[in-house]
């Protein structure tokens, strides 16, 4: 209970806990005492003029797993969490499992990724061993977004062609799996001037790729793209330095087109790749980054030895 976000919400929890266990105990004691109200042993209610109910006690079984419910409950309370924000007394928590199964199978994992020690990334992506492992790491951490092939759907960049947002070295790709990236594209169209402004320049940087445009606006909207050109490069070649993406290739990760552009210009977007180094060992993240390397790298890795 760890997300409380003040210790009077902990408090609450536990008096209801509490309380309803009392509750429980309260039901118990007044269900058991029987109280004939009528000498034939019912409680004198009569239904379809000879149906009555009786005033039986509760059956012993009943009572007994009832009150080994309560014990139960009480017992557990005390030695686990539940209780608001009390750890219990053997101190167990959900966290401190799953580290020490992570722990365990980070252990046992150890050694098959030491025969990588020392490999280089063209000598990863080669070894089948290597290369299925980050397949399968691949597949359970990047292709939620990526997709199964990496190649991506829209807003979330294709791994497999040579066009990167941050660099696609090896190095780099280690690096962006560690510790992530954010991509902010701020809202453009203060900067740029009036609404057709802004059309005229997202003709401009559909010309840049030679996408369909008109020539026209795209003249006019030349002068505006310099307020575009800080972080995408004056001729549009993107800055990898910065995440800005290259505008002169027909690669648009938000979509395409003078409306797409245009919201882009008019909205700005916000993009995040999460961190990994806390969820993968640096073992992992080398196998899954040669991997990823070797999905746009086919030739240099058909030529490593």
């Amino acid at each position: 209970m760890s997300d409380f976000i003040n210790s009077g919400w902990s408090a609450f929890v536990a008096a209801a806990t509490i309380l309803g266990l009392v509750a429980c105990v309260l039901l118990l004691l007044f269900a058991s005492r029987r109280q004939p109200s009528a000498a034939d042993n019912t409680t004198g209610h009569i239904w379809d003029e000879d149906l009555r109910e009786l005033n039986n006690p509760l059956p012993l079984w009943w009572m007994g797993l009832f009150v080994l419910t309560i014990l139960f409950a009480g017992a557990y309370l005390a030695l686990y969490p539940g209780l608001g924000s009390s750890a219990g007394k053997l101190g167990w928590s959900s966290l401190g499992e799953h580290a020490a199964d992570t722990a365990q199978a980070r252990a046992t994992m150890a050694p098959v990724y030491a025969a990588f020690n020392g490999m280089a990334p063209e000598q990863l992506a080669k070894d089948p061993k290597a290369h299925a492992i980050g397949e399968r790491l691949f597949a359970n951490n990047c292709a939620q977004c990526h997709g199964a092939d990496a190649k991506g759907s829209k807003g979330f960049p294709n791994l497999t062609d040579n066009d990167w947002l941050w660099g696609g070295s090896y190095d780099t790709i280690v690096e962006t799996i560690t510790k992530g990236r954010e991509g902010n594209m701020p809202v453009m169209a203060p900067a740029v001037g009036t609404s057709e402004d802004v059309r005229n320049v997202a003709h401009y940087v559909l010309s840049l790729s030679g996408s369909p445009h008109n020539a026209l606006y795209a003249q006019l909207g030349k002068p505006k793209f310099v307020a575009c050109a800080a972080c995408h490069g004056p001729a549009g070649q993107g800055n990898q330095a910065l995440g800005a993406p290259n505008l002169s290739d027909k690669i648009w990760l938000h979509g395409w087109g003078e409306q797409a552009v245009m919201a882009m210009v008019n909205n700005g977007k916000h993009n995040v790749m999460p961190a990994h180094g806390e969820r993968l060992t640096p073992e992992q993240i080398r196998v899954l980054a040669a991997y990823i390397w070797s999905l746009s790298q086919s030739q240099a890795v058909a030529a490593a030895p």
